[in-house]
């Protein structure tokens, strides 16, 4: 459980802030994200998601009369590369605040130099268990997998579904889900539970295994759509024909592109997907085309954005104040729901659906139940 400071600090986050700022009077907002790689997709729409809102923003007026200027940085989904990234963007940039990290993975490791600079992160679609504990001034306004996983453990139970198989890559992310996973199912429930390095690509071997066993459901545990895709297609090839479900990661277009005839009839539980025909995509899509992976990436983005704006507008750039503002608020109205946050800086209010792809599309089937 976090305890929020009870008194107000000046970090050296802010005296940056105030020597760089007062003279060029712009707000300084740092990105931390996967803009190279197999993750660039959701890396690519979450940036898109906080320029939207920060064009927005700037349009009318933006935060007290200064201007917000993004500087973005690609972690290429990894913690070693994220930790650099908020290295620069608070001892040298000099930001106020972060959007980010994205893969589970960036956030870990951005999030220590965050907290000892007491400069607050909110990470858009960041969702390992993990992240919970991550610091007093690290959030996030995707829910953890600890929620999905039971989500997900739900509709097992209610479709019946009793044996798993679980291929997890290795990574922050992949891991922490497979974990909460199998807490979440009974103890005999897991028949096939296996770890692969990031970035494989050939499970023909596991495959192989997996064909002799007797199993309902598998569980393509993956970080990004090109080791999701693999497993499905050589789960096809190998004349697998059990049902498929996957997490966050599997719902996105890249995946239908990759593998079009193995992903046909996956599950996916996710967080309620947006529409390119509703309100919000259609403000989104004329000025930076369809998401590379899903809209509801960018709208994650564009509401963590727009909170971080509205702590920033009422309290100013001391990270003190904002986390506690953070803390602090009832509710806000964001495109993806009205939602907090609770005292670990977990967002509460965001609920979870289950989609399948029929026809080359993710179509949802049904609002599932958490608890």
């Amino acid at each position: 459980m976090r305890t929020p400071f009870k008194y107000l600090a000046l970090s050296s986050c802010l005296a940056l802030f105030l020597t760089a700022c007062g003279e060029e009077n712009v707000v300084k907002i740092g990105y931390i994200g996967p803009l190279t790689g197999d993750a660039a997709p959701y890396g690519v729409d979450t940036l898109n998601g906080t320029k939207l809102k920060i064009e927005e923003l700037n349009a009318a007026g933006g935060i007290n009369g200064m201007q917000i200027q993004l500087i973005a940085e690609d972690a290429r989904c990894t913690g070693i590369d994220a930790a650099s990234a908020a290295h620069k963007l608070i001892n040298v940039d000099g930001v106020a605040a972060i959007i980010g990290g994205q893969c589970s993975g960036e956030t870990l490791g951005a999030a220590p130099i965050a907290e000892a600079a007491g400069v607050v992160m909110i990470a858009p679609v960041s969702s390992s268990p993990d992240v919970t504990d991550a610091g007093d001034f690290i959030f996030r306004d995707y829910p953890s997998d600890a929620l999905k996983t039971k989500a997900m453990a739900n509709y097992f139970a209610e479709a019946g579904i009793e044996k798993v198989a679980i291929i997890a890559e290795n990574t922050d992310f992949a891991i922490a889900f497979r974990d909460s996973l199998v807490e979440n199912l009974a103890p005999d429930a897991v028949v096939f539970n296996e770890v692969v390095e990031p970035n494989t690509k050939d499970f023909r071997s596991l495959m192989t295994r997996l064909k002799d066993i007797e199993f309902d459901i598998f569980v393509a545990d993956g970080q990004t759509t090109a080791t999701i895709s693999a497993m499905l297609q050589q789960m096809q090839e190998i004349g697998i024909e059990a049902q498929s479900i996957s997490h966050d990661v599997g719902e996105d277009k890249s995946l239908l592109e990759l593998a079009p005839d193995a992903s046909e009839g996956m599950l996916v539980v996710n967080v309620p997907k947006i529409g390119d025909d509703e309100p919000f995509g259609q403000l989104f899509i004329p000025k930076y085309g369809e998401a590379q992976a899903a809209l509801a990436f960018v709208g994650h983005a564009y509401d963590a954005m727009g909170v971080l704006a509205e702590a920033l507008a009422a309290v100013g750039p001391n990270g003190g104040a904002v986390r506690d503002y953070l803390y602090g608020i009832e509710g806000y109205d964001g495109v993806v729901g009205n939602f907090h946050f609770d005292q670990n800086g977990d967002v509460v209010g965001i609920n979870y659906a289950l989609s399948q792809v029929q026809n080359g599309q993710f179509v949802k089937i049904k609002d599932i139940p958490v608890n």
